[in-house]
């Protein structure tokens, strides 16, 4: 397992933009697969989106065209970039990492962030 660093998030207002960062916390030639998942209340946790060890990207339905994830601070980064927040977005998102590529299945990431809120209003 490793330690997760995430940060942003807030609040924002219908068809705002909000953005997530993520991160290794320590330096290791070891390259991770990293996702982002998110959680709301009384909900199982999804999958939002997910890069592979070769940059590939993956995204729930509900969030392509909107959500756009990057890894411009390193592999073993992981960015989120929210446009046109819905008020359904609202939920806490975790960062997940594991040395195999689990998709956006949350049984398959052995590490997780600590979690940060996203609460979109109407």
């Amino acid at each position: 397992q490793v330690l997760l660093v995430e940060s942003g998030g807030g609040s924002v207002q219908a068809g705002g933009s909000l953005r997530l960062d993520c991160k290794v916390s320590r330096y290791t030639d070891t390259r991770y697969c990293m996702a982002w998942f998110r959680q709301a209340p009384g909900k199982e946790r999804e999958g939002v989106a997910v890069a592979d060890f070769d940059g590939r990207t993956s995204y729930a339905d509900s969030v392509k065209g909107r959500f756009t994830i990057s890894q411009d601070d390193g592999p073993n980064t992981l960015d989120l970039r929210m446009n046109s927040l819905k008020p359904e977005d609202t939920a806490m998102y975790y960062c997940a990492a594991d040395h195999w590529c689990g998709g956006l299945k949350p049984g398959q990431y052995s590490s997780w962030g600590q979690g940060t809120q996203v609460t979109v209003s109407s």
